[in-house]
């Protein structure tokens, strides 16, 4: 569709406008909420909520039809095909604690199927994106920078490690509190047959991924908003990323692989 490349110009220009924003509080945040209602601790920060109306007052000037589904702010109703997907910040709780490991996350679906996503980290100064048939990382897109229509950064194509087998990859998680009962047996059965686990990296996870540094990623208890916007930049690369019936994830238990064969060892190592 001619339509993704104006799209993905105009994903990046707002994701550097929110990045700035979240960029601003970084290690200075003041007042957090806790949304868990009493379960675990789920936080929700002021820069949360003002990057998530920036993206949306965007979006609606630009694509009045559109939907806009967001973590934080009530969903917009649509009346064309396309919807898009926000989350503000993902990985909250590292933003909160000062780790860079955190996001801000934009999707687009068409029909409900995702085409397009991005991950910017504006103190790091990275942008991923990807239109499931290529996946780019975007340097240098930092939180001072002025990023416009007229001034495309430059990108680079990534891939994932494409030989990569269950015996030497390398298996990443957010945290292992995110898995409970059979969901963390799974884990377990297949972190015994790589090479190597990490926990912490929230969204990076995925991008580090696609960008062929990390093989699995393997996590639980998701919500759309988390996943949608990293689906097109994993497949972009040339990954897999499913939920466990094979599926597009759409929130739950979600697994991603550097390629094919890999996502069916991992698959069969958890089933087993």
């Amino acid at each position: 569709m001619a339509a993704l490349d104006e799209y993905l110009t105009f994903g990046r220009e707002v994701l550097a406008q929110a990045g700035r924003i979240a960029a601003a509080d970084f290690r200075r945040v003041g007042a957090i909420a806790d949304k868990s209602a009493g379960g675990g601790f789920d936080p929700v920060t002021d820069a949360d909520q003002r990057v998530e109306a920036a993206i949306r007052d965007r979006i609606a000037a630009r694509y009045p039809s559109h939907g806009i589904d967001g973590e934080e702010l009530d969903d917009k109703p649509g009346t064309s095909a396309w919807r898009w997907v926000v989350d503000p910040i993902d990985g909250t709780r590292a933003y909160v604690a000062g780790l860079p490991t955190w996001g801000c996350l934009l999707g687009l679906l068409h029909h409900g199927e995702p085409v397009l996503g991005w991950m910017h980290q504006p103190v790091v100064g990275e942008t991923f994106s990807g239109d499931g048939s290529e996946a780019w990382l975007s340097r240098n897109v930092a939180a001072t920078s002025d990023l416009g229509a007229d001034r495309d950064p430059p990108r680079a194509t990534i891939r994932t490690r494409a030989n990569t087998v269950l015996a030497d990859a390398v298996l990443a998680a957010t945290h292992p509190a995110m898995f409970s009962g059979q969901a963390w047996r799974r884990f377990q059965s297949l972190a015994a047959r790589v090479r190597m686990t990490r926990f912490g990296g929230e969204c990076y996870n995925y991008c580090l991924l696609a960008h062929g540094l990390i093989d699995l990623v393997i996590e639980d208890d998701l919500r759309a908003h988390d996943i949608l916007p990293l689906v097109p930049i994993v497949r972009g690369a040339g990954g897999v990323i499913s939920d466990l019936a094979g599926e597009t994830p759409r929130g739950g238990m979600v697994v991603a692989a550097a390629n094919a064969r890999l996502h069916a060892e991992a698959m069969r190592a958890m089933r087993g």
